[in-house]
């Protein structure tokens, strides 16, 4: 049976009966540079394997740099987009699937190459906590329990993982319109008066930095699949605001130096208007299947750059001219993330996937279906344990949309799914997390 297959889904038809979307090449790039720009910060911004402000060492390319922790915000941008899209027409449990396997299979791996790397030249970071670390490390959860990240960049995905659980209570009772609106406009409302509440539990679910930028994405992605209205752009227009109030905050836990808030207000603005861009259908037209691959690099890219990075920055950074040791450094590990992705990251989230699919028909044969659903099956002449799709257009300001298949849903966005996000280091900052956390 379909995991809590309650109320309306705009998921129905085959996918065969409407036309396809194109795919949002654009996304992928917009991805890639946020990555790309969290690792400038990584190893130009911080004193990491320098061991002496890098200020002195890049003095113009430093100025850019250490704003460079902003990729996460537009990481967590893009997510809000992606999952609201991805989401479309699943049930609960192939949400659940999904996520796990696209998120932990090189997760996984990179927490034991990271692991490897620090333990035999420990001069950047050392696990303090020994291969128990390690070991809580690899549920993700290791924020929540009060273990240190053994890479400096996985506080990120902990905040990812507590936005999938806030969006799986719309995903278990069925991905629409006015579901996605209420639970943008309520979240909103907490994630404000977690602020002053001052309660540790409502703050750490609430994400008021970083709920924002959830929401903004929600709402794109709203636009981009029926069309902008007076009520997504306010949802948009709110998100920014509250965005923007939280930007001095986020500059001052992301440097040890006295630099200016405008530059990074600027970068957020643009991240918005080109999110809008791309909702609007801006950028249809761009159709660069390397623009894919591109995108596919991001998430390994991202769990390995950090303490690897450094270290061997650490090594070579007296026996290598500094700019080349940078950028060579960069086309390593976008060698080192494009390995990952093709012989570790596609093959385990395959097998993952199966198990995890077989998992969960089991869960479903041995789970009673509601009176509701049976009736259901038996009125449209369905064979026992079939979805029912629902044909029934819906309304939406004033335009009549024909709901997408489940099975469209998948064949068009699989590739969108994205993972898409600093413990104290050496100069107390790291990629973009609150300094204390």
């Amino acid at each position: 049976m379909r995991f809590a297959r309650r109320g309306n889904l705009d998921g129905g038809l085959a996918a065969g009966q409407r036309t396809a979307a194109p795919r949002l090449y654009v996304l992928d790039g917009l991805r890639l540079l946020a990555a790309l720009m969290v690792v400038f910060f990584h190893y130009v911004a911080l004193r990491g394997g320098w061991g002496e402000d890098p200020e002195h060492i890049f003095p113009n390319a430093w100025k850019f740099a250490q704003y460079g922790w902003l990729g996460v915000e537009i990481f967590f941008l893009i997510s809000g987009f992606v999952i609201c899209m991805s989401t479309w027409g699943r049930s609960l449990g192939d949400f659940v699937i999904s996520r796990v396997s696209r998120v932990y299979p090189a997760y996984w791996v990179g927490i034991l190459l990271t692991a490897a790397v620090i333990t035999l030249w420990p001069q950047v970071r050392q696990l303090n906590g020994g291969f128990n670390d390690v070991l809580t490390n690899l549920t993700m959860l290791q924020t929540g329990l009060g273990v240190w990240d053994v890479d400096g960049v996985y506080w990120t995905l902990f905040i990812e993982l507590k936005f999938y659980v806030l969006f799986a209570a719309v995903v278990a009772t069925g991905v629409t319109y006015r579901k996605c609106v209420l639970f943008c406009a309520l979240w909103t409302v907490v994630a404000m008066a977690s602020v002053q509440a001052d309660i540790k539990v409502l703050d750490q679910w609430a994400m008021p930095l970083y709920e924002p930028y959830f929401v903004a994405g929600i709402a794109f992605y709203l636009m981009y699949r029926y069309r902008p209205t007076a009520l997504l752009w306010g949802l948009v227009a709110l998100s920014l605001l509250l965005a923007e109030h939280h930007i001095a905050r986020r500059v001052a836990d992301n440097t040890t130096h006295n630099i200016p808030a405008w530059p990074a207000r600027v970068i957020v603005l643009v991240a918005f208007v080109l999110m809008g861009l791309i909702a609007c259908g801006a950028f249809n037209r761009i159709q660069w299947r390397w623009l894919s691959t591109a995108g596919a690099l991001t998430y390994p890219l991202y769990l390995l750059h950090q303490y690897i990075g450094m270290t061997v920055i650490y090594g070579l950074r007296d026996r290598v001219p500094r700019p080349l040791l940078v950028a060579g450094l960069i086309l390593v590990m976008l060698a080192a993330a494009w390995l990952m992705h093709k012989f570790v990251e596609k093959p385990l989230s395959s097998w993952l996937r199966k198990v995890m699919r077989s998992s969960m028909d089991e869960v479903r044969r041995h789970s009673p279906r509601p009176m509701g659903a049976v009736h259901g099956a038996k009125g449209a002449g369905a064979p026992a344990g079939a979805a029912v799709p629902s044909a029934v257009p819906e309304q939406h300001a004033g335009r009549e949309e024909v709901r997408e298949g489940a099975g469209g849903v998948a064949q068009r966005l699989r590739a969108y799914e994205t993972g898409p996000y600093e413990q104290a280091a050496a100069d107390r900052v790291g990629a973009g997390r609150p300094d204390g956390v």
